[in-house]
């Protein structure tokens, strides 16, 4: 069997797709992130993939991976999520052709069930209780929102009680039963993420999300000195060399690799399992397409140490189709008591309606994330 032909497809609000197809007519599919550089990632894939996969065995998911990762200059956002699409659909492909899920081949079941949680209050985060107990409505025991809007270096008590407002309200509404994870988003610095972890800490939040940027990591470990609340970070990593600062320093509680950045489904299970040896849990980032959370889930199957998975139907991102738009075995996506059942198809166990993708394929996306500024003009993280 060899890789044959290699199609990408562009779909709102800010997926793309990827088709690799064989000369035995099997198909497997894949997502790559747009970010704000879709066209960057499109031309960059079909460049790799014109030269590296075309004419090659989709079963030498290993060689292939590392042929696409070793180039001279690696790394980064593009790079990362370029690889991470193909490497997915070569084990769709696998695991179709042995009429077996992904999980099968990677060591089989690690639980019964996987939960799952739902994001509230959208980039600017408001009317907190009334979509959370939509969630809850809908069985969902378990929920994550933003923090916070744009803040300075040093800002004022009066955003800080505005996000100490909205978790205390959650927490007086819906009392203990309610987990409720709390994303910084980055868009914080150093010194009012202390202000912020301590100011929350009354409050238990089920984790404290990316309370810095990524490149901000020697921060981490002071931050863990003022609250006892996990921490979590991971989302904008990419490969497993990238986390060895995070298990070597070990104040991080959480990881939350992204299958459609870090390099792929193997890649990701790689990851978890030097996390494990570290004691530390795994919460994987899946807040795009279908695709991408199909694949993640098979990761989360075979994955111990994962506790809790993010989704992203009706978050507030998806405007023009949901996760469910381009799904014929919906099924795969429905959550009965914040949880969602172990997928039992072949690859990554998803139906795609592949014709409404090709019809909704076709045009540019031209998605990016806002632009934010502080008060006083100067640029402020998104």
């Amino acid at each position: 069997m060899k890789i044959s032909n290699i199609e990408l497809f562009q779909v709102k609000p800010r997926w793309i797709f990827v088709r690799l197809t064989t000369d035995e007519g099997i198909t497997g599919w894949g997502e790559m992130i747009s970010g704000t550089k879709t066209e960057t990632v499109i031309a960059g894939a079909y460049e790799w993939g014109n030269r590296i996969l075309l004419g090659q065995d989709p079963f030498d998911i290993e060689r292939l991976w590392q042929k696409l990762h070793r180039s001279f200059f690696r790394g980064g956002p593009i790079s990362g999520t370029i690889v991470s699409g193909f490497e997915m659909a070569l084990w769709d492909i696998k695991g179709k052709a042995l009429g077996v899920p992904v999980w099968q081949l990677l060591g089989g079941k690690a639980r019964d069930r996987i939960k799952v949680y739902s994001w509230i209050g959208g980039d600017r985060p408001s009317d907190v209780v009334a979509q959370a107990q939509d969630r809850v409505d809908k069985g969902f025991d378990s929920i994550k929102m933003n923090a916070t809007e744009e803040l300075h270096y040093i800002d004022s008590l009066e955003k800080v009680n505005a996000v100490v407002e909205r978790v205390a309200s959650l927490r007086e509404e819906f009392g203990d039963k309610l987990n409720i994870g709390v994303d910084f988003h980055g868009r914080v610095h150093k010194a009012m993420a202390k202000v912020l972890a301590c100011a929350l800490e009354p409050y238990r939040p089920m984790f404290l999300e990316e309370v810095v940027l990524p490149e901000n990591e020697e921060s981490f470990k002071e931050i863990a000195h003022h609250t006892s609340t996990p921490l979590a970070t991971g989302e904008r990593l990419y490969t497993r060399w990238a986390y060895k600062n995070i298990f070597r320093d070990n104040v991080i509680d959480i990881i939350q690799p992204d299958v459609a950045m870090v390099g792929g489904i193997l890649e990701t299970r790689k990851i978890a399992a030097m996390a494990e040896a570290y004691d530390i849990a795994v919460a994987p980032h899946a807040p795009y397409g279908p695709i991408a959370l199909a694949a993640t889930l098979q990761v989360d199957v075979c994955t111990p140490n994962v506790f809790i998975q993010e989704q992203s139907l009706g978050i507030h991102y998806n405007k023009g189709f949901d996760l469910l738009d381009f799904v014929d075995n919906k099924e795969i996506f429905y959550y009965k008591d914040g949880d969602v059942a172990i997928p039992e198809g072949p690859g990554l166990g998803i139906k795609l309606n592949e014709e409404f993708i090709e019809e909704h394929g076709k045009a540019s996306i031209n998605w990016t994330n806002p632009q934010w500024e502080n008060y006083d003009g100067t640029a402020a993280e998104w």
